[in-house]
């Protein structure tokens, strides 16, 4: 008797096979590569999109929770009292980017310069809300490309800072080590009352007169507590004009200077960007025990991911500031405008800060005096923070 077996034969050709391990392999080098080609730029090339980048930001420690206990329910004990956002809303925020309880989302699209507003106020100062929070605005096209620039006046006394080498010597010191990097992303932003016949805000520019004379001030008033300064005063706004760039673009010049900075002195601590705001004298000056004072506004980058470190440092001098000079700031703003900068290079350090010293009305006066009491704080916040440095270390040699 014979039995009869039936099969079914499935005939593969070697150069289909071929052709399927190609193609995967193709595939595979091409995802890795167009990854590796993404993660490799720098942060201002980078793919971004604001909408992604808020909605990662509100996944705190008590969402992941919540989201965990969706799968294991012993994590929903963590947090009992925790309520879980509704998914339409979060579904709405991410896809159109409009947040119902805060209308400046979608106003912002719809009236022009709105996006001036389109900032969180972290700390606020005394007196400060959404309608006089510190506003940057950009030079005209004509004043960045003109040759000639307003004649000066009201220079008296200018030549150095004031209070130079009156005080006696620190009873601590950072020695020859520079820990504080001050520079000036905008580097020509100017006063008006030493621009001649200027009296538009949005033309108070100067390549002499500027920001950067505030940095001296600082300097001189940090080296006197003994906080080794540097000071950069790179013409970055001329750097840009050489080169054919836009104002925007100051933040990218400027990152060069600090990066290179870093790398040369490894000392360097503490980055301080000094800029003015372009509002006007009521916003910007407080009287403190009888005499002027330029406010100080700290501006935080909302587009670093990791802003809450740069966030923290800014709250604390804050605290420290109202302690002593009450109303000289006027708070923390985290700024994170669609199609702006919005990091500050503030994701090159935890410890960097953009402080706005007064606005285009101030005198130097005013924005020494300020500088003063800034170095005065920060003084006592620098060398509190060694002094715990110092505990932990001697507490691990212990162990």
């Amino acid at each position: 008797m014979k039995t009869k077996t039936s099969g079914t034969f499935i005939m593969v050709q070697g150069t289909t096979v071929l052709k399927l391990v190609t193609a995967i392999f193709i595939f595979m080098l091409s995802i890795f590569s167009i990854s590796g080609l993404l993660t490799s730029l720098k942060p201002q090339y980078r793919l971004s999109s604001a909408s992604v980048n808020q909605a990662a930001t509100k996944v705190n420690g008590e969402l992941l929770y919540q989201l965990m206990g969706w799968e294991n329910h012993h994590f929903l004990k963590a947090k009992p009292d925790f309520t879980f956002p509704t998914l339409t809303n979060l579904i709405f925020k991410l896809s159109s980017n409009i947040n119902l309880d805060d209308p400046r989302s979608l106003l912002g699209r719809e009236l022009p310069g709105f996006y001036q507003f389109d900032g969180k106020i972290l700390v606020a100062g005394e007196g400060i809300n959404y309608t006089n929070m510190p506003v940057e605005s950009s030079p005209p096209l004509d004043i960045m490309q003109a040759e000639r620039e307003a004649a000066l006046q009201n220079l008296e006394g200018l030549d150095k800072p004031a209070g130079e080498n009156q005080s006696p010597a620190p009873n601590q010191t950072t020695g020859e080590r520079k820990v504080v990097y001050v520079y000036f992303s905008h580097n020509r932003e100017s006063y008006l009352p030493y621009l001649k016949g200027v009296t538009n805000p949005n033309l108070a520019y100067h390549s002499q007169i500027n920001v950067t004379k505030i940095g001296d001030q600082l300097k001189a008033s940090l080296e006197q507590r003994g906080i080794g300064t540097y000071i950069d005063k790179t013409d970055i706004e001329g750097n840009l004009k050489e080169k054919g760039l836009k104002f925007n673009k100051s933040y990218q010049e400027s990152r060069e200077v600090v990066q290179a900075a870093m790398a040369t002195n490894r000392d360097l601590q503490y980055f301080i960007d000094v800029h003015r705001d372009s509002k006007r004298k009521d916003d910007t000056t407080i009287t403190i025990n009888g005499q002027s004072y330029a406010k100080l506004a700290f501006i935080i980058g909302g587009k670093n991911p990791n802003y809450e470190k740069n966030a923290k440092l800014a709250s604390d001098l804050h605290k420290l500031l109202e302690k002593k000079y009450k109303g000289l700031s006027r708070g923390v703003f985290v700024k994170n405008q669609s199609g702006s900068n919005s990091i500050y290079n503030q994701n090159l350090s935890e410890n960097a800060m953009l402080i706005e010293f007064g606005g285009v009305d101030n005198t130097f006066e005013e924005l020494n005096r300020s500088a003063d009491a800034l170095a005065d704080m920060f003084s006592e916040f620098y060398w509190q923070a060694e002094q715990v440095n110092k505990d932990v270390e001697q507490s691990s040699d212990n162990q």
